[in-house]
């Protein structure tokens, strides 16, 4: 070796040497391209099948849970650069899963290729989900309640699958549990583990049915200094829906659309809108609901009246036109409104949806 040529700092060796002056013999002894833990510990939650990974419990596919355990066990060599891993997994057992990993790649001008072995054990433990539904657990309560009037079965299950549609449109949360529910005196009780999903599905109601909610909070506790409270909502739904004919001031008006103080009221007999508190209404009377209301086919017309099939007896019946038929319509919309057919005008299909809060 001449002198000032570059040699190891370990041995005396020249070239190649890599950044901290060692040559491949020594810098191989002293490094490794990567470092694996043998075994890696999962939990699983016997009774739903949660995964507690960082911190959080939630539902992980079998390749993301092995994924998320080699990232936890597989570490990589500071300087390591054109680092390649690949894996392959088989099962031992139900808890036991062997992943083997080859890694290659470069520390300097060296380039190294490892095997590593690393076995996860899935334990079981017990999720706060669960925990809490088997002692009973819940942050809110969810009245479900009519104004003026009992809900029928019909409206129960309508109102209580809107709960569950909500669900399945939403990201899981595993706060987003039943803890009991069932009929009471007027209406229905959820009480769930979540405050977000009581005021999420409050609101969801309100834009397809109407109505109100009232929030009260009751304090159960303390917990760090901080009071634990507990929700309760109560939905009013009103005595009406979309599409119904409405006596209110002695006029007939039809249902058009929900604002968040009350719904848009349709003047049945001319082309006239007017909007009404939730309070105005306590007293309308209902004349025609909208499921009640029948479709026929228009069989003779004239300017101002047309003849069609009444569907009670089958025989030939005039009506009087709406108000904004246009001469082109074959079907009119009937509702029974004090002992005779009337033809109501066009307004949305209660199922398009509500106008957003605000108008």
């Amino acid at each position: 070796m001449s002198r000032g040529e570059a040699f190891c700092v370990a041995c005396g060796a020249g070239p190649p040497h890599s950044g901290d002056r060692l040559c491949e013999g020594c810098f191989r002894e002293r490094n490794t391209l990567s470092e694996c833990d043998e075994t890696s510990q999962a939990y699983r939650c016997p009774k739903c099948g949660m995964n507690f990974e960082s911190g959080r419990w939630g539902y992980l596919e079998s390749e993301d849970l092995l994924q998320r355990r080699l990232d936890d066990s597989l570490r990589i060599h500071d300087r390591g650069d054109a680092v390649g891993i690949a894996t392959h997994h088989e099962t031992i057992d139900e808890r036991n899963i062997r992943i083997h990993v080859q890694v290659d790649g470069q520390i300097d001008a060296f380039h190294f290729e490892e095997q590593h072995e690393v076995i996860v054990r899935t334990s079981n433990m017990i999720c706060t989900t669960c925990t809490r539904k088997d002692g009973n657990y819940y942050e809110a309560t969810m009245q479900i309640r009519s104004a003026g009037r009992k809900l029928e079965e019909n409206e129960l299950e309508e109102l209580r699958g809107s709960l569950d549609t909500l669900l399945a449109s939403m990201e899981p949360d595993p706060m987003f549990f039943i803890t009991k529910e069932g009929p009471v005196v007027g209406g229905w009780d959820v009480t769930m583990g979540s405050k977000s999903l009581a005021r999420t599905w409050a609101r969801h109601m309100i834009q397809r049915w109407g109505g109100q909610t009232k929030e009260t909070h009751s304090v159960i506790g303390q917990k760090d200094g901080i009071e634990v409270t507990r929700l309760t909502v109560l939905y009013r739904r009103p005595g009406y829906d979309l599409g119904d004919v409405l006596r209110w001031r002695k006029r007939l008006w039809i249902v058009g659309a929900w604002l968040k103080d009350g719904p848009i009221l349709l003047a049945l007999n001319r082309h006239e809108k007017t909007g009404a508190s939730w309070r105005d209404l306590e007293k309308a009377v209902v004349m025609s609901r909208f499921i009640e209301q029948v479709e026929v086919d228009i069989l003779n017309r004239d300017a101002s009246a047309a003849e069609f099939m009444n569907p009670q007896d089958y025989k030939m019946q005039t009506v009087r036109l709406p108000y904004d038929d246009d001469g082109t319509r074959l079907r009119l919309r009937l509702g029974w409104i004090t002992d005779e057919w009337v033809a109501l005008p066009r307004v949305r299909n209660p199922d398009e949806g509500h106008v957003p809060r605000g108008g």
